[in-house]
């Protein structure tokens, strides 16, 4: 009879355990999807406002129309990404485009001083820091959910629902090895 209670109490414990962990892995990914909702909302303000830069400059950079196919064409690919892995990539090539699109405007002074562009730039700016703030909490929540994933004995429950670890909101390679490289200073 003791042996009987025994093994009930451990079934209990091991149901009670694993219900508990199911639990807070399914509120683990949850924060991370609801975090990258966050970004999707400035990724949607920052959709919107390209195609009003682009216009912008058009009249400024006419032999400069592959830099500005690039970054619509990326914005494109951005906008029709349906998860959030495709959309992480397709955010890292439109941040690429955007910054060489941002290194031609720099050969254009008079685009520099004009002021409807320099409200979208403002604006942009604005958005981008914004973006990099979700960006960290959405990464924050996904450390938190890979930790959950690998740690052990959550690797377990995890295991039998077939969760895998997730990838961070980064820079991309070439994004990064842009910031390895040292600015070039020019006083001109």
């Amino acid at each position: 009879m003791t042996a009987l209670i025994i093994v009930i109490a451990l079934i209990v414990i091991v149901v009670v355990w694993y219900i508990s962990t199911n639990n807070r892995l399914v509120a683990l990914a949850n924060n991370r999807e609801n975090a990258f909702a966050d970004i999707d909302v400035q990724l949607k303000q920052r959709y919107d406002l390209i195609p009003q830069l682009v216009a912008a400059v058009k009249g400024y950079m006419d032999h400069e129309a592959e830099v500005l196919t690039r970054v619509t064409q990326a914005r494109s690919r951005a906008i029709s990404a349906t998860d959030i892995n495709s959309k992480i990539a397709a955010e890292k090539e439109l941040s690429s485009a955007m910054g060489a699109f941002n290194i031609q405007v720099e050969a254009y002074p008079d685009l520099k001083a004009n002021t409807n562009f320099m409200h979208l730039q403002q604006e942009i700016a604005d958005i981008e820091n914004k973006l990099a703030s979700v960006r960290r909490y959405f990464n924050s929540t996904t450390k938190e959910l890979n930790t959950a994933i690998q740690s052990i004995p959550t690797n377990i429950v995890a295991g039998f629902k077939q969760m895998t670890v997730q990838p961070f909101f980064d820079l991309g390679t070439e994004q990064r090895q842009q910031l390895d490289k040292a600015p070039e200073i020019s006083f001109k």
